[in-house]
């Protein structure tokens, strides 16, 4: 099942970088992943996690791609989200800001540390939100909510921190964050340090993947696919559905 989830999340990912607008950031079309991705496409840079390493590949050359840095940035690491010119990765315990100001060499801005729990992250780069959540491979029984200000990338300070059921993947649109609690929770986060809580859709992912207006949920028996409404998120309609 882990390897089906996998083969999803990076299917779906590269199916959105194809349909990216070709005026996008450095004239390039990034890839739009998930919260729990390992991979984040910059540019002419891919860059993925293993266990303990960042690995920079170029792909100036398409046809040849070429890895030219590996980082080593700790133990346990889960997720990778990009956002600007800095990537967020989660841990187990801790959420780790690198710098890709120089694509091929990243530096690591901060690093903040949490109880042993599967981490993922996503940013919009003033504002960073963390799921926290455990289970018989993530450690303790933390299942949380954490919103920092990384507004100052070298120094974040968590702002907000909320009790949840089970949190996993989660994504941004607009001023609402999109969590897979025990259903896809909606969030108000137009205040960070306030996100209340004014919609649901009644389904169980793992992880959700927003482009523009789609929002794509992916659960144990298959991926949603929902039209958001910016207007007024309650409206909001499912559309597809694919199972496996």
């Amino acid at each position: 099942m882990k390897n089906n989830f996998l083969f999803l999340l990076v299917s779906v990912a590269f199916l959105l970088a194809c349909s990216a607008d070709s005026t996008s950031e450095k004239g390039n079309s990034d890839g739009t992943g998930g919260s729990l991705a390992i991979f984040a496409l910059k540019g002419n840079y891919l860059y993925t996690v293993d266990a303990t390493s960042l690995n920079v590949f170029s792909l100036i050359n398409q046809q040849q791609p070429v890895k030219v840095n590996e980082v080593q940035v700790g133990f346990a690491i889960e997720t990778l989200f990009s956002y600007g010119d800095n990537l967020y990765i989660g841990s187990r315990n801790g959420m780790f800001i690198y710098s890709i100001t120089n694509p091929e060499t990243p530096v690591l801005k901060s690093n903040v540390q949490h109880f042993t729990a599967c981490d993922p992250v996503v940013s919009d780069g003033s504002f960073s939100y963390v799921t926290l959540h455990s289970n018989t491979r993530c450690g303790n029984n933390t299942n949380v909510l954490e919103v920092y200000d990384t507004s100052n990338t070298s120094s974040p300070v968590l702002l907000h921190r909320r009790n949840l059921i089970a949190p996993k993947g989660l994504g941004l649109y607009n001023d609402y964050l999109l969590i897979c609690d025990d259903v896809i929770k909606i969030f108000d986060v137009s205040v960070p340090q306030n996100p209340i809580l004014v919609h649901s859709i009644n389904k169980q992912c793992f992880d959700v993947i927003i482009k523009n207006n789609d929002l794509f949920a992916i659960g144990s028996n298959g991926l949603y696919r929902y039209e958001l409404n910016p207007t007024d998120i309650t409206a909001s309609t499912f559309k597809s559905q694919v199972v496996f």
